[in-house]
């Protein structure tokens, strides 16, 4: 299948928390994330933009009896940068939880603009 979007993972973040999931709960990321890569039209039920956080998504993952939430964002229109994940025990999605990849995605766009102004620099010398 052609692919829409690419992934990326910025830092170790969204690894660091796959990495800690048990075999069945990384195949079915897997397969979600796959999903997001080839969907012309992302399907509502596995990804969402959240409200009031400035271009903030969740990628939605449900596992049996469990829901895991991965945050990320878009860059340069196509590309999905991944950043934190966590197992949801609420209904409601947990502020700081959001407010953790609020900050990470901050990180993410101050890191690329400085590597952009670094090599505006670079190529005027």
């Amino acid at each position: 299948m052609e692919r829409h979007r690419q992934i990326i993972y910025f830092k170790d973040y969204f690894l660091d928390f796959f990495d800690k999931q048990i075999e069945k709960v990384k195949e079915k990321i897997d397969h979600v994330l796959y999903v997001v890569t080839v969907a012309d039209r992302i399907p509502q039920k596995f990804f969402q933009h959240l409200e009031g956080t400035n271009g903030l998504y969740e990628i939605r993952v449900e596992f049996q009896s469990n829901i895991y939430r991965i945050f990320c964002c878009f860059d340069e229109g196509q590309v999905v940068v991944l950043f934190n994940g966590f197992q949801k025990k609420s209904q409601k999605t947990p502020t700081e939880e959001i407010e953790k990849a609020v900050k990470i995605m901050k990180e993410y766009f101050d890191e690329k603009l400085k590597l952009k102004q670094n090599e505006s620099k670079k190529s005027k010398k």
